[in-house]
């Protein structure tokens, strides 16, 4: 996810509390999702908290960091453990399990968009213009809020393993196909995040910022 090259400390830290509080949600959504399915691994291995400790992994939270301070790079949580041979409809509810963490950044997302739809139907929009105070720092958090769990929603869908969308092409194709899929993307797939990593800034940019780009507006109601 590219957020930002020169930021102050402030930035900083509104950036990582958020980029933080976000990942640890995204992988909630899955462990809530399994644990509603029928898997009780999520649950024993204590995923099913708030609690972004839980949901952080060491060199995923450095590389956030980076990300931060940098512009470039990736950062990721721990991955939640499932068994899908605890699931009725193992296919099907991969397929919800995969999207719940991408519906949960998509919903906070959508939540803080709401308070700058809120905030344009009851009046002028000045705490979120001034350039210091309280009220700056509030609307850098709205803004980040927005702008971090869009980047998670649509970098996550990225048909790359191991990120979400992988898994939700996996369950759509055929199951020897999607065997095939997984073997060779398994293979690739931590090259081309590499890749990404080093030399892919500007065309994941084109890829997936008009779809941020688009998605805000809708959200925020902005133009």
């Amino acid at each position: 996810m590219l957020l930002g090259s020169s930021v102050t400390l402030r930035q900083f830290t509104i950036m990582m509390a958020v980029l933080v509080l976000s990942v640890a949600l995204h992988e909630l959504g899955h462990a809530l999702a399994a644990d509603a399915l029928g898997d009780p691994g999520p649950r024993r291995a204590g995923r099913i908290t708030l609690w972004p400790d839980k949901h952080l992994d060491a060199l995923g939270f450095a590389f956030m960091v980076i990300t931060v301070l940098t512009g470039i790079g990736i950062g990721w949580g721990k991955p939640v453990i499932v068994n899908p041979g605890a699931f009725k409809h193992p296919r099907r509810d991969m397929l919800l399990v995969a999207l719940a963490g991408p519906a949960m950044n998509l919903l906070l997302a959508i939540l803080f968009g709401l308070v700058i739809r809120i905030t344009l139907a009851s009046g002028p929009m000045n705490w979120m213009t001034v350039g210091h105070g309280n009220d700056a720092v509030l609307a850098r958090v709205v803004i980040a809020f927005i702008s971090i769990n869009l980047l998670l929603v649509f970098f996550n869908l990225l048909p790359i393993v191991p990120l979400d969308g992988s898994k939700v092409v996996a369950v759509l194709l055929p199951e020897h196909q999607a065997y095939q899929y997984m073997k060779t993307m398994s293979q690739i797939g931590p090259f081309l995040l590499l890749a990404i990593f080093f030399f892919g800034g500007p065309i994941l940019g084109h890829i997936i910022g008009p779809a941020v780009m688009s998605a805000t507006q809708i959200i925020t109601g902005l133009h």
